[in-house]
């Protein structure tokens, strides 16, 4: 462990090690299949320390897996003694969370962890706190430069494209001409391209197979069920279709219902636990589902901790926490399901 250190010299000193790892792999020592089929094991550098308050500022959770990580922040902080948790009412409007942030700062709490609503919107209060000697923990939603943040935690959506696109060209690998369509997110949003991209650059290896449609949903379940009643109507037959969120995925399976359509496997998004539900039960198309972990926001709360008490990362042998945290998508299936099950969010 290093020795304490000022939270400036914490900030803009020395060299951070930039990293690309499980999630598992930040908090404790334990192999990654431990750490994901039970979430509430204990965390590593269990031993108390240093008191901490992190502040918490998120989006307003209008969507199953934001109201997952408000949920894994406040239970992963709870099981530590040394920290206080300071969490703001989540909000979507850029202005309200940047007063939150505001006043979190003028709270003069240790570290802050920010999911921001619009990360290019969110820098320069990112930046704000980093100038206080705040470090920040950048959740997810990207500041627009690593000035406003410490350390960025976050999933991987080209990889949950790509692991999407390979997990259905295994499955389609040996089917001539097999035809396969697309179920994005919102066009408008660099995630949504990214998964689109990785799925593309997957198919790429399984010259059997064809993207012939797809269609933008934006999340909801309600746009969901009206773009893949498009795509059904359009498509008379197709062998695969990748779902790029398990929210907007409950409207798509209840359009393949009313439309009495099957002989095709879907894949999902994200992690719901509606979806693995469907998964162990192998009750209709749904397949599998890649994930897109909520829990990162545990490992937020790992990694402010950390930065608080002047500490390292258990099992690594810098003195500094990363700079990057990028989360693994597990594909997880019928032979996997009972591993992620516990970690499905509502």
């Amino acid at each position: 462990m290093s020795q304490p250190t000022s939270r400036r010299g914490l900030l803009f000193g020395g060299a951070a090690v930039g990293a690309t790892a499980l999630l598992a792999a930040c908090t404790s020592n334990e192999p990654a299949e431990a750490k994901e089929e039970k979430n509430d094991a204990a965390p590593a550098a269990e031993e108390s320390g240093k008191h901490v308050t992190i502040g918490f500022a998120g989006p307003q959770a209008d969507h199953g897996w934001l109201n997952a990580i408000n949920v894994q922040a406040a239970q992963r902080a709870k099981k530590y003694s040394d920290i206080t948790l300071e969490k703001t009412e989540g909000s979507n409007d850029t202005a309200t969370q940047i007063g939150q942030i505001d006043t979190l700062i003028n709270k003069k709490v240790d570290v802050l962890v920010i999911l921001p609503a619009d990360g290019k919107a969110l820098t320069q209060a990112g930046l704000k706190a980093m100038r206080a000697g705040i470090p920040v923990v950048n959740l997810d939603r990207i500041f627009d430069t690593p000035q406003a943040y410490r350390c960025w935690v976050g999933g991987d959506n080209y990889g949950m494209g790509l692991n999407a696109g390979h997990y259905i060209g295994e499955k389609l690998k040996d089917k001539k001409n097999a035809k396969v369509i697309e179920l994005s997110g919102p066009d408008s949003l660099e995630l949504t391209k990214q998964r689109t991209q990785g799925f593309d650059d997957a198919l790429k290896n399984y010259p059997n197979i064809k993207k012939v449609a797809r269609q933008a949903a934006d999340f909801t379940v309600e746009s969901g069920q009206a773009k893949m009643a498009q795509l059904l109507q359009a498509q008379k037959s197709f062998d695969a279709c990748w779902n790029h969120d398990d929210d907007q995925g409950v409207g798509a399976l209840r359009a393949i219902d009313q439309a009495g359509r099957d002989g095709f496997l879907m894949v999902g998004g994200a992690g719901a636990r509606s979806a693995m539900d469907h998964i162990k039960a192998d009750d209709g198309v749904l397949k599998a589902t890649v994930l897109y972990p909520p829990t990162m926001a545990a490992s937020a709360i790992d990694l402010a901790r950390a930065l608080g008490q002047g500490k390292g990362i258990s099992g690594l042998s810098e003195s500094e926490i990363p700079t990057q945290l990028t989360l693994y998508s597990a594909v997880v299936d019928k032979d996997n399901i009972d591993q992620y099950l516990p970690n499905g969010f509502k």
